[in-house]
């Protein structure tokens, strides 16, 4: 691929940038950038999968995201671009709606890095993160129900459920019960008080991660809806990209990974095989993709080493066939919904 000379005036995707983008390589080579292709970036951040992908030929970017600040943040960069990029304040569920109303379509590949990125788990104003104190809010888009508007105003076992599922937090009955208990005597209005609370009820285990961890993951999914994000946009993906359009999506908990590897398993077909099948039985489903190697593919000890935040994240691929885009299965939207749990377990 050549290296577009407009290329040479970004900022190196490698550069200082508040948030390292993880498997930044691994990603790009499976994007495949070539000069004249259409790229949808879906979680813009701060701007590393972008920079990547402008400089690696020359490249159209559109790139997506929910929070004003990453969007405000991302300016220079589009006047650096000089018209090589489009940035649009959106979710990425909705990257075919905006792809077509920005003329830019089909795709020829889309990226997706899922979860929170380190400045806004830096910013304490913002509540993700119970590492500084700050208001319970944990909404990307700083609209709509907020963290606190869950712990305070669910019931007992909705929030049970929301530990559990969301955060596969074991300890998520004995938390709820005292999140409604403590409650009544004042709001958890901080993210501080939450933590402590957390930390009271469920201890510290000399090799445990911090008590709260898994219940801040899972405040943060059920305010933003994640998964159901997630879900809504690799099907959309699939309407967009083109023939022979590549996707990459980075997750970082079993969660996410668990619909990417089933949707793209629906998809591709995989596991499935003529032979496999009795005589008279119908034939396998129409695919859509087709996922080459093994997958997931792990990041290296060497980026793990330069950015622990790398350690649980997985990346898969997968090429875009010529058929059409398939309908969403029972199976499938279950993975991103809030099941009911027995009640007597846990």
């Amino acid at each position: 691929m050549e290296k577009d000379r407009a290329a040479d005036q970004l900022p190196a995707a490698s550069g200082p940038v508040r948030h390292a983008p993880v498997m930044l390589g691994e990603a790009i080579e499976a994007l495949r950038p070539r000069d004249g292709g259409r790229y949808l970036d879906g979680t813009f951040g701060a701007g590393g999968y972008t920079c990547a992908i402008l400089a690696a030929a020359d490249t159209k970017v559109l790139a997506l995201d929910r929070d004003p600040t990453a969007i405000a943040a991302g300016a220079d960069l589009v006047s650096q671009a000089q018209g090589r990029l489009t940035l649009v304040e959106a979710r990425f569920s909705q990257l075919e709606e905006v792809a077509k109303a920005q003329g830019f379509w089909p795709l020829d590949g889309v990226v997706l890095d899922i979860g929170v990125s380190s400045m806004q788990f830096d910013e304490a104003e913002r509540g993700f993160s119970f590492r500084g104190d700050g208001p319970l809010d944990m909404r990307m888009e700083g609209r709509g129900v907020s963290a606190a508007d869950i712990v305070n105003g669910a019931d007992e076992e909705t929030l049970a459920d929301i530990l559990y599922f969301y955060g596969e937090e074991r300890a998520s009955r004995r938390i709820a019960r005292a999140i409604a208990h403590d409650r009544e005597i004042a709001p958890f209005t901080s993210t501080r008080a939450l933590a402590e609370m957390i930390a009271r009820v469920a201890p510290l285990r000399p090799t445990d991660i911090h008590p709260a961890t898994k219940s801040f993951q899972a405040l943060r999914i059920a305010v933003n809806n994640e998964l159901g994000e997630l879900l809504d946009a690799l099907a959309a993906a699939e309407r967009a990209l083109a023939e022979g359009g590549r996707l990459a999506v980075v997750t970082f908990h079993s969660l996410e990974d668990r619909i990417v590897k089933q949707f793209l398993s629906e998809r591709s077909g995989r596991g499935e095989t003529g032979s496999r099948r009795l005589p008279g039985e119908p034939a396998a489903a129409p695919t859509s993709f087709v996922c080459e190697g093994r997958q997931p593919v792990a990041p290296s000890r060497a980026e793990i080493a330069a950015n622990p935040r790398a350690r649980s994240a997985k990346l898969r691929t997968a090429t875009r066939k010529a058929g059409p885009a398939l309908p969403l299965g029972d199976r499938l939207m279950r993975l991103a919904r809030l099941p009911v749990r027995d009640k007597g377990k846990v």
